[in-house]
């Protein structure tokens, strides 16, 4: 096996996912004092968002793996995640060297002590920003546009309510290094992540996914960012065709699809499955046509995991 340490964010990778992962392994290898031999890498595409990250400071996506193992590689450091299910192939396989997250802690275990930051912030990047200030290590601009971005995109422009107040002082500081308008540049890469109209529902319903085991049920919640949440929904009969056959090809019980309106700060949910009552109770509103409306709902991670797991889990 090689000594080399592979960084990746998770599945379905978003902006924060790459971002944080690109940053945190030209961390470990720039550090002063213990240097490790890392290689970032991706497990899946770009966003349309991500990409517009990438293409605005010269950058390209790490390249996508599938498996560690194929890679011959036994170490892993993992950022902006930590569920395994949410993981490379092979998680289970290999050693986890370190975690950078700002999720919940579920479905985790190791065999051996590991390094883990874990911090109710608004993105893994923002944590990565100040590990490289504990290190002393300069932050490149291009990195720092993409710990931006990725803090951008996790909290909508530090809207989301899962924005922690140290965050504003982070975007305005890798603002600087990165040398952007931080409202001006925020702005632009989430309108080019709202572009839905060319993707399949296929597409729309798996751009932004994760899986998660609520009290022994499979569920996929998914979101998608739009400026106009009724051209999502004329294409209400389509997306349920496309998620009903994505449940069945993939084994989930329970499908629940946020369309957020990064404008208005609300969402339209989408819910198909088996346990509708418990996705009713909630959220406290009851579905007509298999969807209904959240005011003021943005965050998956705040607003809609938490009221999900605690109603499965009566």
């Amino acid at each position: 096996m090689s000594d080399k340490i592979l960084v990746f964010g998770h599945q379905k990778p978003d902006t924060d996912a790459i971002g944080s992962s690109m940053s945190f392994s030209y961390l470990s290898n720039h550090r002063k004092h213990v240097k490790l031999n890392t290689e970032v890498v991706a497990l899946g595409p770009a966003n349309e968002e991500t990409q517009f990250a990438l293409d605005t400071f010269g950058l390209e996506l790490p390249r996508i793996v599938k498996s560690a193992k194929e890679e011959g590689v036994d170490t892993v450091i993992l950022t902006d995640h930590n569920e395994f299910q949410q993981s490379i192939s092979d998680i289970e396989d290999v050693t986890i060297m370190g975690v950078v997250d700002h999720h919940r802690v579920a479905n985790f275990q190791t065999a051996m002590p590991l390094f883990m930051t874990v911090e109710p912030v608004g993105s893994a990047s923002s944590i990565v920003y100040r590990k490289f200030l504990e290190e002393g290590v300069e932050i490149p601009k291009a990195l720092a546009g993409m710990m931006l971005s990725g803090l951008i995109s996790d909290t909508l422009l530090l809207k989301s309510p899962t924005t922690h107040p140290t965050d504003f002082h982070v975007a305005e500081e890798l603002a600087k290094i990165a040398g952007v308008n931080l409202e001006e540049y925020g702005l632009a890469m989430l309108k080019a992540g709202t572009n839905l109209a060319s993707k399949t529902a296929e597409e729309l319903i798996d751009i932004d996914a994760k899986t998660f085991e609520l009290n022994g049920k499979k569920v996929r919640v998914a979101q998608v960012n739009t400026v106009d949440i009724p051209e999502v929904l004329a294409r209400l009969d389509e997306i349920k065709a496309a998620v009903n056959a994505y449940m069945t090809a993939g084994g989930f019980d329970d499908f629940v699809f946020m369309i957020t309106d990064i404008v208005n700060s609300n969402s339209e949910i989408l819910a198909l499955g088996y346990d509708m009552d418990k996705v009713e109770a909630a959220f406290n509103f009851k579905l007509e046509n298999d969807h209904a409306f959240l005011a003021g709902a943005v965050s998956r991670k705040k607003q809609v995991v938490p009221q999900l797991t605690e109603s499965f889990n009566v």
